[in-house]
């Protein structure tokens, strides 16, 4: 779709339950109090992922993205975002990894060819922390509030899409026939 339309793609990093401590959580204890059907959601979300042809596994609990996404703002400075960003989809949808150990993202950088010790530095020190917090103040004044949300000037589109409707979507957005 980027060749296609000629576009570039910006990843913004979004706080999705930062309160989730460094182990995780259920998703029992994630929906807690809300009526919610866990078993039906999650075969919903297997089923569209299905359908779009992505991985997805039986996960039961959720974890902290906040250092995922530390990590991956490297990741795109030096080139290996999109694969990067990949490979953390995988390990926490498809596999179900904790994506705030230390230990998981060095190996989830490691299996795309990034350095170990330079990925250990980034996320001991902090340096991509106040690039992240710029991304979550910003997808709170676009008003986002769940991921994937794609976004084209003050127009978003919320939710996993099949190809078809992101690219009638950036057609509308850009007066493309």
């Amino acid at each position: 779709m980027q060749r296609e339309f000629q576009i570039s793609v910006q990843w913004l990093a979004f706080p999705l339950h930062p309160e989730t401590p460094p182990q995780g959580r259920t998703l029992k204890d994630l929906f807690s109090g809300r009526n919610i059907d866990i078993a039906q959601m999650l075969s919903h979300l297997k089923q569209v992922a299905q359908e779009l042809e992505l991985p997805f596994g039986d996960r039961q609990m959720t974890y902290n993205s906040r250092r995922a996404q530390e990590l991956g703002k490297w990741a795109e400075q030096i080139g290996k975002g999109e694969v990067f960003h990949d490979a953390v989809f995988r390990a926490y949808f498809a596999e179900g990894r904790n994506i705030f150990d230390m230990n998981s993202l060095v190996s989830i950088a490691m299996s795309v060819g990034l350095d170990a010790t330079a990925a250990r530095e980034v996320l001991e020190s902090g340096a991509f922390k106040e690039a992240i917090d710029r991304d979550w103040a910003r997808a709170y004044k676009s008003g986002i509030t769940a991921v994937p949300t794609f976004l084209i000037g003050r127009q978003s589109l919320v939710g996993a899409q099949p190809y078809n409707i992101l690219k009638n979507f950036i057609r509308q957005q850009h007066a493309i026939p």
